[in-house]
């Protein structure tokens, strides 16, 4: 029997604070921002099959029940007692949530009080730099108060995130910019850009990610579906500086960032939603990520967002996928019980606390 008893969620998101209808529900199951199509339901899904599975029993029904009865029933305890329940079950310890997601979900420490358990923040870097944006009215302005506030946010942030710096700042060149560049782009933002618009400016997004490597916080990067080999450039100009890469939700490229994990010392990669997404494969998408990472190199996340359901499910499907894969190596006399043990706990909390010093 392999045991995850504590888990640290290493990338997160808040939960939505208001009490959702059947299609609001659904819209959250769903790996794009629109609808299903006519006819059909996000219900029908591995990570749909997976809610229903895990999450009715804490709420006092039986497993599969139908999505009707399930929101019934989530309606009649209250978005605040079912959250609690749901979160107080997931055997999730610590969350290291990223408070850059749009819309109105609860920050570190009401996941805290609601999980009973401990929460940090993960600052986004662009969210960040839109805020300065949004107050900075000249180039010398901006460039200077971007400076000061990623490294004043880096007091009390455990890491920091990017979600457009691989598909759009490191893709090009992985270099820092020079000053000339830096103030250019500064430039043509600060005077093309409405209030609010993201950052997608591959000069000032470079530029951002090495104030943000300057810090020593470990710096991490969203792959999404961009390959991430696309980061060998970056990984190799930022060794041995002190901070720590995390590829965050590599999959489908899983076995490309599991390899630059086993090439660089300071890079790692997180399991992410991939896990709940595939469901009943998710024992066959791990085995493929341990087949070439250092095991000290890869973390446990949800990447959930709106939902406490999607935690649960991400825990929970963890949990059963590592125990198949390590039990069936154990089984097979390839591992013993006790390396089992060691790279379960490593994986499910002990490499988070040690890369954002958790303690």
């Amino acid at each position: 029997m392999i045991e995850t008893p504590t888990l640290v969620d290493q990338y997160c998101h808040g939960v939505l604070r208001t009490e959702l209808g059947l299609g609001t529900f659904e819209a959250h199951l769903g790996r794009t921002t629109g609808p299903p199509a006519p006819g059909t339901t996000f219900f029908d899904t591995q990570t749909g099959f997976a809610v229903r599975r895990w999450c009715p029993p804490l709420l006092g029904l039986e497993p599969h029940c139908p999505p009707a009865r399930y929101l019934a029933r989530r309606r009649e305890l209250g978005v605040l007692e079912s959250g609690r329940r749901l979160l107080r079950a997931s055997g999730i310890s610590t969350y290291l949530v990223d408070t850059g997601m749009p819309g109105d979900l609860t920050g570190p420490a009401e996941i805290a009080a609601a999980a009973a358990a401990r929460a940090h923040e993960i600052v986004r870097l662009e969210l960040l730099a839109e805020q300065v944006a949004d107050t900075s009215g000249t180039v010398d302005g901006l460039l200077a108060n971007l400076a000061e506030a990623v490294h004043g946010a880096a007091a009390t942030a455990v890491a920091f995130s990017s979600v457009q710096g691989v598909p759009h700042g490191l893709a090009p060149a992985p270099e820092p910019p020079g000053p000339g560049e830096v103030r250019g782009a500064a430039g043509r933002w600060l005077a093309g850009r409405r209030v609010g618009e993201p950052l997608t400016d591959p000069v000032l997004l470079r530029h951002l990610l090495w104030i943000a490597v300057a810090t020593g916080r470990p710096l991490q990067l969203r792959v999404g579906v961009e390959d991430p080999m696309a980061l060998g450039g970056f990984a190799a100009a930022t060794a041995g500086l002190g901070t720590d890469l995390v590829l965050l939700h590599g999959y489908p490229y899983h076995r490309q960032a599991a390899h630059l994990t086993s090439v660089f010392p300071h890079v790692y990669a997180d399991l992410g939603p991939v896990l709940a997404q595939t469901g009943a494969r998710a024992a066959a998408v791990l085995a493929e990520i341990l087949e070439l990472a250092p095991f000290g190199k890869l973390l446990f996340s949800s990447g959930a967002h709106g939902l406490p359901e999607l935690h649960v499910v991400a825990a929970a499907t963890f949990r059963s996928a590592l125990g198949r894969v390590l039990g069936d190596w154990v089984g097979d006399g390839a591992w013993s019980l006790a390396d089992a043990q060691r790279v379960a706990t490593m994986i499910a909390s002990g490499t988070a606390r040690r890369v954002y010093g958790l303690g």
